[in-house]
């Protein structure tokens, strides 16, 4: 039984990742739009670089570490700038809170995404687009943070997105 009463039913090694904290990295390329990569798992969702914080690790070495596995890039700012943090509420096979902190990874040239080498055990694409091809491309969820990324990005400052079942105006 978890702190909120939820009775965990998962296998030790899932156990270990529920209710943990996420890092990503919004990155962009030179045309201002972002980077996607598609998962190969569940509904193959389009997201950005990023997943599980490891033990001893803060939220900006996770995003590094992420963006770089799961690229295969390995510059990225020294100091990244924290765009937003999405909080998400406990829904489906996630029965605690999770926390996802989304950090800007810089722009790439043609040149470096060229050289993006993708783990097809994690992603099976990535890709480049317009806003209104995201929109239509994406989850409400997934546009919805893109979103929220991008004007925290133009300057109005870091973001907070709540999403999740608790929240009734939340995109899902």
């Amino acid at each position: 039984m978890c702190p909120t009463g939820v009775r965990l039913r998962r296998r030790p090694e899932e156990a270990r990742r529920v209710g943990r904290v996420q890092a990503e990295c919004c990155i962009q390329c030179n045309t201002s739009h972002s980077l996607q990569l598609r998962s190969v798992y569940g509904t193959r969702p389009w997201q950005f670089p990023g997943g599980n914080q490891d033990t001893g690790e803060d939220p900006v070495q996770t995003a590094r570490r992420e963006a770089v596995e799961e690229t295969g890039l390995t510059h990225w700012p020294s100091s990244p700038a924290l765009l937003l943090v999405h909080y998400l509420h406990p829904e489906g096979q996630w029965p605690l809170p999770r926390v996802g902190f989304v950090f800007d990874g810089g722009r790439l040239s043609r040149d470096q995404l060229d050289r993006i080498r993708l783990d097809p055990d994690e992603h099976s694409e990535w890709a480049v687009h317009s806003w209104a091809e995201w929109e239509r491309r994406m989850n409400r969820r997934g546009f919805a943070r893109l979103k929220a990324v991008e004007e925290a990005r133009r300057g109005s400052g870091p973001a907070l997105l709540i999403t999740g079942p608790a929240s009734s105006s939340a995109p899902t």
